[in-house]
């Protein structure tokens, strides 16, 4: 079967130019679904500054709203919003989580809570990824479910308005949402709720923390007992809406940060917080690690690279907590001047696609030398002496396939900077976590200036 033309998106070649832009990054994916959650059971009307508009956001909304809660958009001094009202959750109704992690783990949890019959569907990749550990705590707390025996999507739910708490055990290894799922519901329980890890390690515990402390400004105490693994909340503490600021998605804005590594310049990016429990800050730090200067301007983030590729330096790091920017990091380690080890990503299987086995095919696409373990990637990177020749119109073309992962979609982008005629397949799949990820990369790269 031949590739269909129109999908495919031809990425920017700036290997002879070096960047000069300032960008403004949409709202953070995952601080906008743990708001949505909370808002749908909070005391009082919430109001999200600055909300992310992505699928992945407006699949929760229209849970949301097919669950009786109010969404509404509006805008004043201090910017654009959502007003979300809580209402009475109930069915019948059937909800489309895409391929959405969040909303197929959160909104579950929730819907628990209503009254009547849910069902949940979504793309054929939801119906792969793993749900069995929240469908087997659902039942433990009395949650009636039909899952056909086989603990994935698609599933219905039978409400009866509330769920009792109690004491659970859940594996949590293949991801941290089912824990965050159980807490963002906990407080509105009919019993105290306690979660324990029975597993291996978890991965991408700082989902967790971003969970806890979510709650937390929402007047929600977490007790977490680090000997059992475990975490406690009460049930019957209220949940306070109010007005809530979404930060920028600092794991999308890595993309733009590693733009500046590969071609050299300097990217200023708009309102980085100073202090964040986003993954993505962790950027910053990593790609110092590799060759690039930060600092602060006001309430900005500046990055400022050499536009030097030997001056890339590989990197060797464990990423079991940060595995979503995995693909941001493999894309500069294809480029840089030493080997890169991409270590405790083995989660990283069961996500939108199986990004080591994907990472891995498009790298070598690119002429890096790639080792696919089973939880990491050995990356050697392309050769500098042999990057196909400038001219783009006499490159051999290479097709970056995107699997409808978003992430492996941005990596084709980043990769297409330094090599010619690249195109990416589906890049519309981006709009799962950034608004119109085209037009920012446009805008990025109508602001290069010549080398």
């Amino acid at each position: 079967m031949g590739l269909d033309r129109s999908q495919l998106w031809r990425a920017p070649y700036l290997a002879d130019r070096k960047l000069s832009a300032t960008i403004e990054i949409p709202g953070s994916k995952s601080l906008m679904a743990r708001a949505l959650i909370l808002a749908a059971q909070a005391e009082n009307p919430t109001y999200l500054y600055f909300p992310l508009h992505s699928r992945d956001s407006e699949l929760m909304r229209d849970g949301l709203v097919s669950l009786g809660i109010e969404v509404s958009e509006g805008r004043d001094q201090e910017g654009p919003f959502w007003k979300i009202i809580p209402k009475k959750l109930r069915g019948s109704t059937e909800i489309d989580v895409g391929n959405a992690g969040t909303v197929m783990r959160f909104l579950p949890s929730l819907a628990a809570l209503a009254d009547g019959e849910i069902r949940f569907d979504g793309d054929p990749r939801s119906h792969q990824r793993p749900i069995k550990p929240l469908i087997k705590a659902l039942e433990d707390l009395g949650l009636s479910i039909n899952h056909g025996e086989s603990y994935c999507l698609p599933i219905t739910i039978y409400g009866v308005g509330t769920l009792s708490g109690g004491e659970l055990e859940i594996d949590a290894s293949t991801s941290s949402q089912y824990i965050s799922s159980l807490l963002l519901i906990a407080a509105s329980l009919t019993s105290d709720l306690t979660i324990s890890h029975i597993g291996p390690s978890i991965p991408s515990i700082p989902h967790i923390e971003m969970t806890i402390e979510s709650l937390k400004i929402r007047g929600v105490e977490v007790e977490f007992n680090s000997t059992k693994k475990s975490w406690k909340i009460k049930h019957g503490q209220k949940i306070s809406g109010g007005k809530f600021l979404i930060e920028p998605d600092l794991s999308n804005a890595g993309v733009f940060l590693a733009a500046a590594l590969l071609i050299g310049g300097e990217i200023r990016v708009k309102n980085w917080p100073v202090a964040t429990i986003q993954p993505g800050a962790q950027f910053q730090s990593i790609f110092t690690q590799m060759g690039a200067e930060f600092y602060r301007s006001g309430d900005d983030l500046i990055i400022r690279c050499r536009k030097d590729l030997s001056a890339i330096k590989g990197i060797d790091i464990d990423l079991s907590d940060l595995g979503e920017l995995t693909p941001t990091i493999a894309a500069v380690a294809a480029f840089a001047s030493t080997p890169s080890h991409l270590r405790g990503i083995g989660h990283l299987r069961l996500h939108e696609t199986d990004r080591l086995q994907a990472l891995a095919t498009e790298l070598r696409k690119l002429g890096a030398v790639v080792i696919e373990n089973h939880d990491s990637l050995e990356i050697t990177p392309v050769d500098q002496g042999k990057l196909l020749d400038r001219n783009r119109e006499i490159a051999p073309e290479i097709v970056i396939n995107s699997y409808d992962d978003h992430r492996i979609a941005t990596f084709g982008a980043l990769a297409g900077l330094l090599i010619p005629n690249l195109w990416v397949e589906n890049i519309a799949t981006t709009r799962k976590t950034i608004t119109d990820f085209p037009a920012l990369w446009q805008e990025l790269t109508e602001e290069s200036l010549p080398t």
